[in-house]
């Protein structure tokens, strides 16, 4: 069973991408720019180029596909992707059976299609990934030793990059998960402040927690690009966090059969991006 692995170098979709070849799958990587992927994709993994924006551009990439793992929006920095809800139509027709899709901060266009499809699907929903401490942290680390950030005591039940591919790989190979919605948490519930103090016992070096006040923020967020409705978005997220996204819900161990990984595992694993 082939299996079409959509934003292949992401930071779930690289851990998907693994897990499958691991399990000797046969495994397709979807991506704009095939020869960037390269370099980030086990070897040997064939790589269609195609635009989730422009579903004409995969057919070929769905050609002899039965399965698929399907990302909405990009989790890289900057980057411009909303995945229009034809793709679902063009799988459908090209014989995909399955699919598993990594939903972003809500349900839009793409799961109403999938929902209405004759198709096996799968959503994945998890609450933020541990993975955000490297893009939010890991060069101020590096270079300055210290973390300045809004709101120390937001809280969240970070999830495991590895965790949520793990759960999206079973569902693409195993039966039973058809029409799932698998809300995906951490074990715990923890504080940007008790994060940052994780890494810095991973790496062995205090790490000074610098707290921005909401006008710091809001400046610093506005150097760095982002517009006014993803600010207030940054802002309400922090101090009125949703009820989800701190509640810690046992899906993954129920899906996996293990216990999820917590953040002092995952920096543990990721110190030496901090080093």
């Amino acid at each position: 069973m082939t299996i079409l692995v959509t934003g292949a170098t992401g930071t779930v979709g690289q851990h998907v991408t693994e897990l499958l070849v691991k399990r000797g799958s046969p495994v397709r990587a979807l991506s704009r720019k095939p020869e960037q992927a390269r370099t980030k994709l086990p070897e040997g993994v064939p790589i269609s180029a195609g635009n989730l924006m422009k579903p004409e551009t995969l057919r070929d990439a769905l050609q002899g596909v039965e399965a698929m793992f399907l990302i909405i929006s990009s989790d890289e920095p900057g980057a411009d992707l909303n995945t229009d809800p034809q793709v679902v139509e063009l799988a459908e027709a090209a014989g995909v059976k399955r699919v598993v899709v990594l939903v972003g901060y809500e349900e839009g266009p793409v799961e109403e299609a999938l929902r209405a499809s004759g198709m096996q699907w799968t959503l994945v929903k998890p609450v933020e990934f541990m993975a955000n401490a490297l893009s939010d942290w890991r060069d101020a680390i590096r270079t300055e030793g210290v973390v300045q950030e809004f709101y120390g005591g937001a809280i969240s039940a970070k999830v495991h990059e590895g965790d949520i591919a793990a759960v999206a790989v079973k569902a693409l190979l195993e039966d039973g998960h058809h029409g799932q919605s698998y809300l995906l948490t951490g074990p715990e519930a923890i504080t940007r402040k008790e994060a940052v103090r994780a890494i810095a016992a991973a790496i062995g070096k205090n790490i000074p927690f610098i707290e921005l006040t909401e006008e710091e923020a809001r400046r610093q967020w506005r150097d760095q690009g982002y517009d006014e409705e993803s600010i207030e978005f940054f802002v309400q997220m922090a101090t009125q966090t949703p009820e989800a996204g701190y509640t810690v819900l046992p899906t993954v161990e129920q899906v996996l059969g293990r216990p999820a990984r917590t953040f002092t595992e995952w920096a543990a694993e990721h110190k030496r991006d901090f080093l």
